[in-house]
C-alpha cells in the first residue's frame, strides 16, 4: 500500500463550500499543508451545479422567511462574493456574476399586508429597495399584470441591482486562485471518493478509492454525505433526514428579472419563483417542485442506500418525528400537491396555478420539464425534539467539522469558510494565523467579519 499523503488540514467535498475553505486556508493562513478530496472529476457538481440551484444570491431582500436579525446577518455574508469576483479578471467576472433585477410578488390582501409590513422592517438595510405599486410591477414586469383581473391586488418589493451567480463557476475560479497563490501548499484531488474516515491517537485517517491521507483536522462538506460521514465516527445520531427533491420547467422568456413569491412560514422549501438561466438564455425557469424522493443525491438512484443508512429511518424516534412533522396540515398539503406534478401529462396542469400567481397568461403547452435540472435539499431533522430543522446543519467535534445543506448555503459560502478558518485555528491552539484583517479587505470591503453571528439559522417559522 502506498505511503498515506500528510495534511495540517483536508478538505472533503468540493462543491462551492468546500473549495470557498480550500481558497480561505490557502489565501490567508499560514497553514504548511491543505487537501481537498473531490470524488468526481470537476468540482461542483453535485448542488452547487448550475442545473441544480436557482442561481440567486440570496442577500435578505425577497426572502420573506427571514426574520429582520437573519436578514441583516445574510445580507453582509453574501455580498462577500461579490467583492471577492471584482477582484478577478474581467473575463472570470463575467462567467460568475451577473446582474439581475430581483421581486418579490404578494398577490390578494393578506399578501399585501404582510409585505408591507416586511417592507417597513428592512427598508433601512437596502437604500435600492422599492415598493411597487401594481401600475409600477406591469411597468418593469409586463407579463405580470397582462391578463390579470382589474380588481386583483398586486404588490411588490424590487430590487433593480441584485445578482445571479453561476456557483460552479465561482467554485471553479476559488480553485484557480489556489493554484496561482497557494505556492504548493495546497492540493486538489479530484476522482477521489472517501470511503471512510477513522480517528487515530493523533490524526485522522480518510480512506479513498485510490489510496490514505492522514490529517491533523478534517472538514467534511459533503454536504447530505456529511451526516453519514459524522455518524461513522459517533457524532449527529439525534439528527435524520427528509428527502426533498427539487425540479424545474422551462418557458421562452416572459420575465426580465427574478420574481419570488411569498414564502409560507411553515416550509422550509422555497416557494415556486422565476428565473432568467444564466446557462439557458432566452428562457425563463420555474420551480422548484419539492417530492419525497429517498436518495442522497440527485438522479443517483444507487444513492438510496446511502440515505437510509444516514436518516436511521427505521429507529421509533425517527418514525415518531416524521408523522409529526408532516402530519402538520399545511406541510402535508403541499407535499401531497408536489407529488401530483410528477404525473406524466397532467403534471404540469397542475402545476400551472404557480406560474400563473407571476404571468397569468402562461399556458400549460408554454411550459416544458426542465429535463437534467433539479437538486436535493435534504431537510433535518431532530428526532430528540421531533422538529424540522430550518437552520444549518454543522457538528463540531474532536479536531473535526461536518457542514450540512446550511441556509442559505452557497450565498454565505465565504462567510461559512471564515467562522470555519477560525475553529480550525483553535484546533491548533492559534499555532498558526489567519490574516483575517487581509481577508476583510479584500473579501468584505474592509468592513468587520463579525462569525457569532449565525446566518443560517432564526429563521421566523420554528
Amino acid at each position: 500500500m502506498n505511503k498515506a499523503k500528510k495534511y495540517d488540514v483536508l478538505i472533503v467535498g468540493g462543491g462551492v463550500s468546500g473549495t470557498a475553505l480550500f481558497y480561505m486556508l490557502a489565501q490567508y493562513t499560514n497553514l504548511s499543508k491543505i487537501a481537498l478530496l473531490e470524488k468526481y472529476n470537476k468540482v461542483a457538481q453535485v448542488n452547487s451545479k448550475g442545473k441544480n440551484n436557482s442561481q440567486t444570491l440570496h442577500v435578505g431582500d425577497i426572502e420573506t422567511n427571514y426574520s429582520p436579525e437573519k436578514t441583516k446577518a445574510v445580507r453582509s455574508a453574501a455580498m462577500m462574493i461579490p467583492s471577492y469576483v471584482r477582484r478577478l479578471h474581467p473575463d472570470a467576472q463575467n462567467k460568475i456574476l451577473f446582474r439581475v433585477p430581483k421581486m418579490v410578488l404578494a398577490v390578494g390582501k393578506d399578501e399585501i399586508a404582510k409585505l408591507g409590513e416586511r417592507y417597513e422592517e428592512i427598508r433601512k438595510l437596502y437604500p435600492d429597495l422599492q415598493k411597487l405599486n401594481k401600475k409600477e410591477i406591469g411597468r418593469i414586469e409586463p407579463n405580470i399584470t397582462k391578463g390579470r383581473k382589474e380588481n386583483e391586488e398586486l404588490l411588490a418589493l424590487y430590487t433593480p441591482d441584485g445578482y445571479a451567480v453561476d456557483y460552479e463557476m465561482l467554485a471553479v475560479s476559488f480553485t484557480k486562485e489556489v493554484k496561482k497563490k497557494a505556492d504548493g501548499r495546497a492540493d486538489l484531488f479530484l476522482g477521489q471518493k472517501v470511503k471512510n474516515i477513522k480517528r487515530g491517537d493523533k490524526e485522522y485517517q480518510i480512506e479513498t478509492n485510490k489510496g490514505i491521507f492522514e490529517a491533523s483536522i478534517v472538514v467534511v462538506n459533503a454536504d447530505s454525505y456529511s451526516l453519514l460521514f459524522a455518524k461513522s465516527l459517533g457524532y449527529g445520531k439525534k439528527f435524520s433526514l427528509i428527502p426533498v427533491a427539487g425540479n424545474f420547467y422551462f418557458s421562452d422568456e416572459v420575465l426580465n428579472g427574478k420574481v419570488y413569491t411569498m414564502q409560507d412560514q411553515k416550509l422550509p422549501f422555497a416557494a415556486v419563483h422565476g428565473d432568467p438561466d444564466v446557462q439557458v438564455p432566452g428562457k425563463t425557469r420555474w420551480g422548484p417542485t419539492a417530492k419525497f424522493f429517498p436518495v442522497l443525491e440527485s438522479g443517483k438512484p444507487l444513492t438510496s442506500l446511502d440515505y437510509f443508512k444516514s436518516a436511521g429511518l427505521f429507529r421509533y424516534c425517527t418514525i415518531k418525528s416524521f408523522i409529526k412533522i408532516l402530519s402538520d396540515f399545511t406541510r402535508f398539503k403541499y407535499l401531497l400537491k408536489n407529488a401530483l406534478y410528477d404525473f406524466p401529462l397532467i403534471g404540469k396542469i397542475f402545476f400551472m396555478p404557480n406560474i400563473r400567481k407571476i404571468v397569468p397568461l402562461l399556458k400549460a403547452r408554454d411550459i416544458k420539464k426542465a429535463k437534467g435540472f433539479g437538486g436535493m435539499r435534504l431537510q433535518r431533522v431532530d428526532t430528540e425534539t421531533h422538529e424540522l430543522q430550518l437552520g444549518e446543519g454543522r457538528i463540531v467535534g474532536d479536531n473535526i467539522i461536518f457542514n450540512m445543506t446550511p441556509s442559505p448555503g452557497a450565498s454565505a459560502c465565504l462567510f461559512n469558510a471564515v467562522r470555519d478558518t477560525e475553529e480550525i485555528m483553535s484546533f491548533f491552539d492559534n499555532r498558526y494565523k489567519f490574516d483575517k484583517h487581509m481577508m476583510e479587505n479584500e473579501c468584505v470591503g474592509g468592513y468587520p467579519c463579525d462569525t457569532t453571528k449565525d446566518v443560517s439559522a432564526d429563521f421566523y417559522s420554528s
